[in-house]
């Protein structure tokens, strides 16, 4: 074991010297495996969860530099996984295809579908699939109606005298992530599948499956390329679960729940495997390593270093990095083709930090809290509209309003997602099932969680969810207490039998997004009249934000810890 670390040691540090006037990485976590020496070291960089970062951070430019310089003394393949083409301005209004166009020009060889590649209807994901020239895979991505695999499950790259698989696996999530009737047809039947069910075998066995196949075609290395995730995900389909359940994989590269880990995870037969997240939006880049000896070593690269050894930080405190010139010039190009449309002026003097996250703190307030944001949005559908009660769901809230100008750009920052204002009518009892919805994973992190206007409640976190859920996290019944109470609708108790109107977007009232199954059948009163970024704009223009002073909201949601 000494020696192994002391030999792993010694490459590390021969190539952290090659590679000093260009990056700065964070600590690695290595393995060995016993393999025939091969002529060059196989380096296989990635990303995950950047949702349309293009040069937040590290940026695209820079990594493509890092992968054009790597290049001239490793077989290098660059891979993502997945939330790549969503979450600012310029995926929202290319429908994805901007973010596919900046990655083939980077040079990505390998990609798979998180669950905000589907925001844009199947229609449009399968399009953008044949435009990133079908470098798309995962393996439980199924077609019900011939019970083929939509996408390649696998690829395998031939570099030097070795073979690595990279295997795509995307989570079941997807279905209330995203909008749940792109997978279904005109009927409302589902056509696709994710490998789905309530103990998770099914996902499982879809990428064994892979990664056996991949092992009969000669494969020497198997990593797993995964939108799958941790923190605030689904137990049966996390990344750790999965890992537990498989073997032959001999990494997992993760994504889905944009956090930053480099762990070691036992796999069914009790081998530690590799476990890595690099965050969010070019945080970090990743970079495995399989050495000439075949031992794999893991880094974060966050800082990558000009190569004139100017400073690497500006006057400001802001990170300089080295930029392949051409695609940054590419990018530029891109941004300058909508930027002038989205500058418009909503509010010139906006004194109000509009937040999504509580000052010092980690959390997305805004998925498991009541923030003023969260207030503002909801009162934009409700007042728009027309309703009794607005409701908005913390996870469609992606961005904070900034102090200064607000522009059309900042709200679409806010709601990137297409989706449209929606009006219907329901019972009390639809609205209380879908308030216990969004409380029932409290205190974690909920993409799901509501934010409300007209109306006011109490989540009672000593009580254990009792929410039932099917294979595909929709909601089923509720089959004990309630952990919400104290509902009031203009400050009289919730009727659970008389009729309300509820505004919010059709992703929630119509499609079933985030599991919101109550809603079905309820009487459509303005069908998806105009896009919700336009109902917020519409709102802002009218009310300003002079209301919204207060960082944690008007007191509308009452938490009981």
């Amino acid at each position: 074991m000494v020696k192994l670390f002391k030999k792993v040691l010694a490459i590390l540090v021969v190539l952290t010297l090659s590679l000093t006037t260009l990056f700065a990485c964070t600590k690695d976590v290595t393995i060995s495996k016993n393999a025939p020496e091969n002529d060059k070291d196989i380096v296989l960089l990635f990303t995950n969860d950047v949702h349309c970062a293009v040069d937040d951070n590290i940026g695209y430019a820079a990594l493509a530099e890092y992968k054009k310089r790597l290049a001239n003394d490793n077989y290098v393949i660059l891979a993502d996984a997945g939330d790549f083409s969503q979450g600012a301005p310029i995926g929202t209004l290319s429908k994805g295809l901007f973010l596919v166009d900046i990655m083939k020009k980077v040079g990505y060889d390998f990609c798979i579908p998180g669950n905000h590649e589907f925001d844009y209807n199947m229609a449009n994901f399968l399009q953008n699939c044949l435009e990133l020239n079908n470098l798309i895979f995962s393996s439980n991505f199924i077609d019900l109606r011939n019970n083929k695999s939509v996408l390649p499950p696998y690829k395998i790259f031939s570099l030097g005298n070795k073979k690595v698989a990279l295997v795509g696996a995307t989570t079941p999530e997807s279905f209330t992530k995203s909008t749940p009737t792109y997978f279904q047809d005109s009927m409302g039947k589902y056509i696709y599948t994710l490998s789905e069910d309530n103990n998770g075998r099914k996902l499982y066995r879809s990428i064994q499956k892979a990664v056996n196949d991949a092992r009969k075609e000669g494969a020497d290395y198997v990593i797993l390329i995964g939108h799958l995730g941790i923190d605030g995900t689904t137990e049966r389909w996390k990344s750790t679960t999965v890992i537990a359940n498989t073997t032959g994989i001999d990494a997992v590269i993760d994504g889905h729940s944009h956090e930053v880990y480099n762990q070691m995870v036992k796999n069914k037969s009790g081998r530690e495997i590799p476990l890595v997240q690099t965050g969010t939006k070019l945080k970090n880049i990743g970079q495995l390593t399989i050495n000439k000896a075949g031992e794999i070593s893991i880094q974060m690269v966050d800082h990558v270093v000009p190569i004139d050894g100017s400073p690497v930080e500006n006057e400001r405190g802001q990170k300089i990095h080295a930029k392949d010139p051409e695609v940054d010039r590419f990018i530029k190009d891109i941004q300058a083709k909508y930027q002038d449309s989205i500058k418009e002026v909503i509010i010139p003097t906006n004194k109000v930090n509009l937040i999504t996250t509580f000052p010092f703190s980690k959390d997305r307030a805004v998925r498991k809290a009541e923030t003023n944001l969260g207030d503002l949005c909801a009162d934009a559908y409700r007042t728009v509209l027309g309703a009794d009660i607005g409701f908005m769901n913390g996870g469609g809230i992606r961005n904070e309003i900034p102090l200064g100008n607000v522009t059309y750009e900042d709200c679409l920052k806010v709601m990137p997602f297409n989706n449209l204002a929606t009006l219907i009518k329901c019972k009390g009892q639809v609205i209380k099932d879908a308030l216990e919805m969004g409380a029932h994973l409290f205190p974690e992190e909920n993409g799901g969680f509501i934010h409300v206007s007209g109306l006011t409640y109490t989540i009672d976190g000593t009580i254990p969810s009792s929410v039932k859920l099917d294979d595909k996290n929709n909601f089923v019944s509720v089959d004990g207490e309630y952990r919400v109470r104290d509902i009031k609708v203009d400050g009289k108790d919730l009727d659970l039998n008389k009729e309300y109107t509820v505004a919010c977007h059709d992703y929630m009232l119509i499609n079933g997004g985030d599991g919101y199954t109550m809603f079905k059948g309820s009487e459509v009163l303005k069908d998806r009249i105009m896009p919700d970024v336009d109902a917020l704009v519409e709102y802002l223009k009218a009310e300003g934000t002079s209301n919204y002073t207060n960082l944690a909201g008007a007191g509308r949601i009452t938490i009981i810890q």
